[in-house]
């Protein structure tokens, strides 16, 4: 009984956090709502979640495509390498800097329209990429589709925050990791095989097919997440009732204030390193992802486009592998540190899991690296790409869900910054790093990122020791100004 009497309470003081409303008066007011998201059952909270998470895997499967198609455009329009490449590179930049609008939209008329309306754009703008007549076109089209597929990335996390208690976020936090870098390393797979037993339209017919069906199944099965606290009792909403595109509309919001909290967000200092540390993860990653497509299929490994795919399947393992130490393992240390230091949970306490990926994915990368440099047997290479996806799926998790805990208030408006940092570095990396490779060499190259990615991973050191003063420092400008009694000082 007092176990039950204990968690009731832990679940009632997470619930009051969430809202911002003193927890008697939460207790009063919403602790009873079947409506609150934190209250729907296992069932509901899994069907909204997991579709949202298939939209992130469609949308990485989208932005990682022509990664495996560069030669097939480079001979049908007449392109240039670089040409082939921009492609890729601004598909990944929209994919980040589109949330720049779909936060903010988000924030006034809820989570449920917007998912909604990004699914069928990037269905629709995967149709015109199919029948591109020019590469201006194929371009156009790619770059619209990365803006359209921009809603299943910064917005997801805010999902996690609407529904789940603080103690097993980081849990619930990787499978949007696990179905990120899934659509990151299956995509290419699929993409390999539809290049090569089709044409690169094909994967765009098959992008167009997904999104289009993940909308149907989003129309019944997506949940409004955005919780608008009321007084009066609430009855529990019919099915019917939950179809509804206004039960997340907020008249009180405001668009331009939201962008503006946006743009402001770069002053603070833990957004940076998450969006320093994530960008790195990912832009080893893409450089691994066109440096394979490039090495494996010339000699003297000459291997046909779907055995290319077939390698990403590694760096897939790498990341399934994450799930546990980039997911639940977080949130033991920080409920261990949580007891340990008096009962307050601080954002800080999830740091120390970064540790493992930190000394992982490094060597990975420097592993590849190597492995490509002197044409060693494929199952090195295929090892060091593991390791290297092992630390984009659970560096990625930890700094979310740090970031996450440090801006609760602004959850959504804090990631655009992370997400849209992290595809810039994806972006420029996308352009340059075949030049790099080519005037360098692979083996300084990868040298190079080793020790960028580790310097990276290391600036987490400051923020665990010093965070709490910090954060207490940046609650007194910018957004969180405005949520200064929310902050655990």
């Amino acid at each position: 009984m007092t176990d039950s009497i204990k968690e009731s309470a832990s679940h009632c003081e997470s619930l009051a956090e969430e809202s911002g409303l003193p927890e008697m008066q939460y207790q009063k007011e919403n602790i009873i709502d079947p409506n609150h998201p934190q209250n729907w059952s296992t069932g509901a909270k899994f069907s909204t979640y997991l579709t949202v998470c298939f939209f992130t895997f469609l949308a990485n499967v989208n932005g990682s495509n022509f990664t495996v198609a560069t030669q097939a455009v480079i001979k049908e329009f007449n392109a240039s390498q670089t040409q082939a490449g921009e492609l890729v590179c601004f598909n990944v930049f929209l994919l980040g800097l589109g949330n720049v609008l779909w936060v903010p939209l988000m924030r006034v008329i809820g989570k449920r329209p917007v998912y909604l309306l990004s699914m069928i754009s990037l269905s629709m703008m995967n149709v015109w990429s199919s029948q591109a007549s020019s590469y201006g076109e194929l371009l156009a089209s790619r770059i619209l589709s990365g803006f359209a597929s921009a809603a299943a990335d910064a917005t997801v996390p805010a999902v996690v925050s609407d529904m789940v208690a603080p103690q097993d976020r980081g849990h619930y936090l990787m499978f949007f990791h696990l179905a990120l870098t899934a659509g990151l390393f299956i995509g290419p797979l699929i993409n390999a095989y539809l290049v090569q037993e089709q044409n690169w339209r094909w994967m765009c017919y098959f992008e167009a097919i997904a999104a289009g069906a993940i909308f149907i199944i989003a129309i019944f099965t997506v949940r409004e997440t955005t919780y608008l606290s009321r007084n009066a009792f609430a009855p529990k909403r019919t099915p019917r009732q939950w179809m509804s595109l206004r039960l997340g509309y907020n008249p009180d919001a405001s668009f331009l204030r939201t962008v503006s909290d946006i743009v402001c967000n770069v002053a603070y200092p833990q957004l940076l390193w998450a969006a320093f540390a994530i960008g790195i993860s990912v832009g080893w990653n893409i450089v691994v992802q066109l440096t394979a497509s490039r090495t494996f299929t010339a000699p003297p490994y000459n291997w046909p486009a779907g055995s290319v795919g077939l390698l990403s399947l590694s760096g897939f393992i790498g990341s399934v592998l994450a799930f546990w130490l980039g997911g639940r393992l977080i949130d033991i240390i920080s409920t261990r540190y949580t007891e340990r230091k008096g009962g307050v949970r601080l954002p800080e306490y999830r740091l120390p899991a970064i540790v493992i990926p930190g000394v992982v994915g490094p060597c990975g990368i420097l592993i590849f690296g190597l492995c490509i440099a002197y044409q060693t047997h494929w199952i090195g290479a295929a090892f060091g790409y593991a390791m290297q996806a092992f630390g984009v799926a659970a560096i990625s998790n930890v700094a979310v869900t740090y970031s996450l805990d440090c801006y609760r208030p602004v959850t959504g408006e804090a990631l655009v910054i992370i997400f849209t940092v992290r595809n810039t570095i994806g972006m420029l990396l996308s352009l340059y790093a075949a030049d790099w490779i080519d005037r360098q060499g692979p083996a300084p190259v990868f040298g190079e990122m080793m020790a960028i990615q580790a310097f990276s991973i290391l600036l987490a050191l400051p923020l665990f020791l010093w965070g709490k003063r910090l954060r207490s420092v940046t609650a007194t400008y910018g957004p969180m100004k405005r949520f200064q009694d929310q902050v655990e000082t």
